[in-house]
């Protein structure tokens, strides 16, 4: 792939620590652990692994709470592990991006400590302090993100501090440029360690109104929407000069070689592509969530599709996400009918795609006991239920005790399916999921058309989607049949040797079509010539 960052050409591979491998036997995932599985890594075909926040923490946030960012909590192991899980990594050919946190710290952060100690503290300026409103009650309306108010007072200053997310969980000031370098000087401090990328997290978020205005009322919201969605958040989030600091993220990260640099943001697709920043100055990737809530349907799905791409500014690359560590599981998102279409769509569109641990092998999401819930989210927000514990739990290896995963109980329950849905079953299945996963992931890695070329001609007729790729003289075909009835789609190309280079399910490799193509229930193929 000359000419072309390695971020364009690669897969991402979202690891949740906590739940990949256990190598201590404390039930809990760690990086010898990851380590441990590489070469799994390498046998599906990933060349990109990001690992959620393994940084010192009280964990109210599960690592989200960070309280040093310059060294790695023992729950994970050593910075000697991270080195020896960079360079082991680095050794099978895949990249390392770690988690950035740059919105909120701990409460326990020595940054959070000082400030809090008097309002004339050095630091005080560091996080967003605000005196009681003339009633005594907080400073405005601004609500969190996990349920209630976003003040906190602080009886021993007399202060309210804000925090987007839990009260365990104070937001920095970023119009102090001293928090600023601080943050700065942490990504070089990792990009020194040689990691080749930040997951930016909670991105829009980062800077605040300088006049602290009253959100306004949100007129659409509902009773049985998250308490947070009563207001919309116009002073609390995506404000214009974020633009200022994703340039200056982009700066330091482009003092580095071949570094990239992903937001996350939740955020409607024309304000998405903000954040590419003016003449690409941002992020490298901007993480498109579309996929995450769309309706599966073909039509609504080509729709989404059409939008993105048009609004996707000169150079800009694109990029999609089936699943992650806050969203519902995509098997059960959508049926554990559909997940081979899904990964087909994943894996066929144009730009960088990122696939979420365990996606590989459908699971599902986990249905937690009240008493085994962990999320802060769930446990804090009565009568709303997020559920990101289901997402989160251990990866199933195999059919033992604990799936492989631990030699003792986990933090999270294991799947119940784990003895008949793990790697090992899969793994000697020559039809398994995670098989076909290996399939898509070389016929990709192998083909310019499926990493260069452009996407066009997206439709929709009934249930079926269909779209082109073409580089140079190269062209492919992808259709996909989201329904369970069987269906009759024209041929797509013109080419007279044109055959199935994959399908979803049946053995019709190579198979050479005719007029039109019949697809199976639930059926995707990739169309292409005859090698």
């Amino acid at each position: 792939m000359n000419s072309m960052p390695w971020w364009q050409s690669t897969i991402i591979y979202q690891i949740y620590p906590r739940s990949f491998q256990d190598s201590d036997g404390d039930g809990v995932g760690d990086l010898l652990g990851i380590i441990e599985r590489l070469p799994y890594l390498v046998e599906l075909g990933i060349e990109t692994i990001w690992l959620s926040p393994i940084f010192p923490s009280p964990m109210a946030d599960f690592g989200y709470d960070i309280s040093d960012y310059v060294n790695i909590d023992p729950l994970f192991g050593t910075l000697d592990d991270l080195d020896r899980l960079i360079a082991d990594a680095h050794a099978h050919g895949i990249k390392v991006i770690l988690d950035l946190v740059p919105n909120h710290t701990s409460i326990e952060h020595p940054w959070f400590v000082e400030s809090r100690s008097s309002r004339t503290n050095p630091k005080r300026d560091w996080y967003i302090w605000r005196d009681p409103a003339p009633s005594g009650g907080v400073p405005n309306n601004w609500l969190s993100e996990f349920g209630g108010s976003g003040w906190q007072l602080d009886w021993l200053t007399g202060q309210y501090y804000y925090h987007t997310f839990l009260a365990a969980q104070p937001d920095l000031n970023w119009r102090n440029p001293d928090v600023r370098a601080a943050i700065y000087d942490a990504m070089r401090f990792w990009f020194r360690r040689g990691i080749d990328g930040f997951r930016v997290d909670a991105v829009w978020y980062v800077i605040k109104d300088e006049q602290f205005r009253d959100n306004p009322i949100n007129p659409d919201y509902k009773p049985t929407s998250p308490p947070n969605h009563a207001l919309i958040p116009l002073y609390t989030a995506d404000r214009p000069e974020m633009q200022e600091v994703i340039a200056e993220m982009r700066r330091v990260s482009d003092g580095f070689s071949d570094r990239l640099l992903i937001g996350e943001l939740y955020l409607p697709i024309e304000r998405l592509v903000a954040y590419y920043g003016r003449d690409l100055s941002g992020v490298h990737l901007p993480f498109n969530f579309t996929l995450l809530t769309a309706s599966w349907r073909a039509e609504v799905l080509a729709d989404l599709i059409r939008e993105y791409n048009e609004a996707l500014p000169p150079g800009g690359w694109p990029n999609w996400v089936l699943g992650n560590h806050d969203r519902p599981r995509i098997a059960s998102r959508i049926g554990e009918e559909q997940v081979r279409i899904a990964a087909m769509l994943l894996l066929t569109l144009h730009g960088t795609p990122t696939v979420y641990y365990g996606d590989e092998i459908g699971l599902k999401q986990a249905q937690i006991r009240p008493d085994r819930i962990r999320d802060p989210v769930e446990l804090n927000v009565p009568g709303y239920a997020l559920g990101r514990d289901g997402c989160r739990t251990p990866m199933h290896w195999d059919a033992s005790d604990h799936a492989g995963f631990s030699i003792t109980e986990s933090w999270l329950p294991i799947g119940k399916d784990y003895r008949e849905r793990n790697v090992a079953r899969q793994r000697s299945d020559a039809n398994s999921l995670f098989q076909f996963y290996r399939t898509l992931i070389a016929l990709r890695r192998g083909s310019q058309v499926l990493i260069r070329g452009a996407l066009h001609s997206i439709r929709a007729e009934g249930d079926i989607l269909t779209f082109l790729r073409e580089h140079e003289q190269e062209r492919i075909a992808v259709a996909l049949n989201l329904s369970a009835e069987p269906a009759t789609v024209s041929r797509m190309l013109d080419e007279s040797d044109t055959c199935i280079l994959l399908s979803s399910f049946s053995e019709r490799r190579a198979e050479i079509l005719a007029h039109s193509i019949e697809l199976g229930p639930n059926e995707g193929i990739i169309l292409g010539r005859r090698k």
